[in-house]
């Protein structure tokens, strides 16, 4: 049975699945643990609705969105201007 799903064509797919679950992990774990909106203690969830403005605009300005902001929303610039541009060649 291992012979059959251990084959070499199969390690890609076993590569995204593990990378799709790592993401949700990571995701959850985020969520948990720094996520003001969300309390885990039954302290905090008495406290009812809290206004701490402050730690969501910390949170939800995290250093990819902050670092991404001002980008072109393009993975490869230098191929798709080099493609893309009318004036060149």
């Amino acid at each position: 049975m291992a012979n059959r799903w251990l084959r070499p064509e199969v390690y890609p797919l076993f590569a995204a699945v593990g990378v799709a679950v790592g993401i949700c992990g990571f995701q959850l774990v985020r969520n948990i643990c720094i996520n003001p909106e969300v309390r885990v203690t039954k302290q905090n969830r008495a406290a009812g609705v809290l206004e701490n403005f402050d730690e969501g605009e910390k949170y939800a300005e995290n250093f990819l969105r902050k670092f991404s902001r001002n980008r072109a929303p393009e993975i490869m610039p230098s191929i798709n201007s080099f493609f893309a541009d009318p004036n060149r060649g």
